[in-house]
């Protein structure tokens, strides 16, 4: 990852939590809300364990802190997971995203939530989120199962197939429940363009 890329998801992130950017706006944000301070270290991961200059030091600390985070604030997203931008973590606590997930633009990860591998079956393997999902608190998706774009996942819900695009689901396994899918609930995704890899 360039150095390039990495600003471009950060700011697309703080545009996700604030709506503005800028140094005092990313300061800010990154002292007060855990759930940026969190995406904003992956983020930095993801340029540090590309970067030749990061090898020795400034890697395994960024490593360290997310560790820490990972034990402070709840939060345990795996270094690998392909995350794409504007991820906002409005709430943290109890968030598990296993290392196979692939997680599409503009998503929203609320407290409680796991997206996790299934070992055997027919569904081995790890969820695929489309962009502009909302995923409610307590909700868990768990295989190989596609999420389609602006989807929303209720409330303690346990996604076990695959979600239609602009569909809502709930309940336990989840059912869609209307056609509004993530309308309303994600919101800000009219950051600048962030840069290709």
């Amino acid at each position: 990852m360039t150095w390039k890329r990495c600003r471009g998801l950060v700011a697309s992130d703080l545009w996700r939590h604030a709506g503005r950017l800028g140094a005092g706006m990313f300061w800010s944000r990154f002292l007060s809300t855990p759930g940026f301070r969190y995406t904003a270290v992956l983020r930095f991961y993801a340029y540090a364990r590309t970067a030749g200059w990061c090898q020795v030091g400034l890697r395994q600390m960024t490593v360290l802190l997310l560790h820490r985070y990972s034990i402070r604030f709840g939060i345990d997203i795996s270094r690998d997971a392909r995350i794409g931008s504007g991820l906002y973590i409005g709430h943290f606590g109890g968030i598990v995203v296993n290392e196979g997930v692939v997680i599409g633009n503009n998503c929203n990860i609320s407290q409680g939530v796991t997206l996790g591998q299934q070992n055997r079956g027919a569904r081995a393997g790890c969820p695929v989120i489309g962009n502009n999902v909302y995923i409610a608190p307590g909700a868990k998706i768990i295989g190989r199962v596609q999420v389609g774009d602006h989807a929303a996942i209720g409330a303690n819900a346990v996604v076990v197939n695959d979600v239609a695009p602009h569909t809502t689901v709930g309940g336990v396994p989840a059912r869609p429940i209307s056609d509004n899918g993530s309308e309303g609930y994600v919101n800000r995704t009219d950051y600048p363009p962030v840069p290709a890899e």
